[in-house]
């Protein structure tokens, strides 16, 4: 008797590695939503015990970092409690590195990091009760008062990281699934009485969120119910009173869409704007959660514009391969192409055509976001 076949893994882009480093590294995407999030900070009051972040998507943190860099500028003398998900494990390894330095300027910082789903992270505790007893929970103090000191400790969690960032892809959906879930808590020794209060207990998380990140959280072809429910409902109930939300996404424009309409001229590739995911959300969640307020605004207001980073010389006369291949890279992972479309049209040379037209034409390769923001009313 023949086995039957394992029903294919359905694809997720933003697993694919090699084209994530080639993104982050060749865009200034990560730089400038950065700022956009940051912008947020001048809008939210911290209430004692701390400042309270929550990144949905931690990634290789240099969104997250950036951001605590803001933090500490406006707030120096605040505690600082960050949590945040990511359920790979080498992103997690990537994110731990950008950390000693945060320790080091804002000695009074918790870090929080958590593989859990969107509708358990932010309070750090799985939904089903039989996973409860299960959660691997591991406080790390930070000795020293160094970078240098801590990034050595840092590194010796590798094989916390190993043993108790395992995934499985679900076979419905493609994402990944925690084995078991796992808390990793952060901070300096010298502060942990000062922090008593920040700390949080395993079991014992119940505060709200001033400020939530949820920049790129869901594949772009889902439908708005979805994205809503498994993602944007849940953390926008973690807001506290005075708290917001800020969620990024992509979006159709700029001149690196060209090259995706070029080659797929009936893709449609992104089918929820910023305005229908604030009102599906606003239907899900907004009579039973009437302090909410979703924010409309216009295009001038909510898009902001990140480029693809070449330098003059590289545009100048015949645009070699290497800054064609980095466009086109863009191009497809912001696009969130799959494999199989990808194989197809890379089965000949016009996709280097098509790029090199978009490239010489503008000059370059621009690409176009949207935020959008939910606020919990102060109480």
């Amino acid at each position: 008797m023949t086995k039957a076949k394992k029903p294919a893994r359905p694809f997720r882009f933003f697993d694919n590695r090699e084209k994530y480093l080639l993104f982050i590294t060749t865009c200034n995407e990560k730089q400038v939503t950065a700022g956009r999030v940051g912008a947020e900070i001048g809008h939210v009051r911290a209430r004692p015990p701390a400042f309270r972040l929550f990144d949905a998507g931690v990634g290789d943190a240099t969104v997250l970092s950036l951001v605590m860099r803001r933090m500490h500028h406006r707030m120096p003398d605040i505690p600082f409690l960050v949590v945040g998900k990511e359920s790979n494990p080498e992103n997690l390894r990537v994110s731990l590195e950008k950390l000693p330095d945060r320790f080091a300027e804002h000695p009074r910082t918790v870090v929080v990091l958590t593989n859990m789903f969107y509708s358990e992270a932010p309070w750090l505790s799985p939904n089903r009760e039989a996973m409860r007893d299960k959660v691997n929970w591991h406080e790390v103090q930070l000795a020293g008062n160094t970078a240098h000191d801590y990034d050595k400790q840092v590194h010796e969690l590798s094989a916390f990281v190993e043993r108790c960032w395992q995934t499985t892809a679900s076979t419905k959906t493609g994402n990944p699934l925690y084995v078991e879930p796992s808390v990793l808590v952060l901070y300096r020794a010298d502060q942990s009485f000062a922090l008593n209060d920040v700390i949080p207990d395993p079991g014992r998380f119940d505060l709200g969120y001033d400020l939530v990140i949820a920049s790129q959280p869901y594949r772009s072809r889902l439908p708005a119910e979805i994205k809503v429910r498994n993602v944007l409902a849940p953390l926008a109930r973690a807001l506290a009173p005075g708290g917001r939300m800020i969620t990024v996404q992509s979006t159709p424009k700029g001149s690196g869409m060209d090259i995706i309409r070029r080659v797929w001229p009936r893709d449609d590739v992104f089918t929820t704007p910023r305005h229908e995911l604030l009102r599906e959300l606003e239907r899900q969640i907004g009579e039973a959660c009437p302090d909410l307020e979703f924010l409309k605004q216009r295009a001038s207001e909510a898009e902001f514009r990140f480029e693809l980073q070449l330098s003059p010389e590289e545009l100048s006369g015949s645009i070699g391969t290497s800054p064609l291949l980095a466009a086109w890279n863009a191009a497809i992972y912001v696009a969130q192409i799959g494999d199989a479309e990808l194989q197809q049209a890379m089965s000949s040379t016009r996709y280097l055509t098509e790029t090199r037209k978009v490239l010489e034409k503008n000059r370059g390769l621009e690409f176009v976001n949207e935020a959008f923001v939910v606020a919990r009313k102060r109480g």
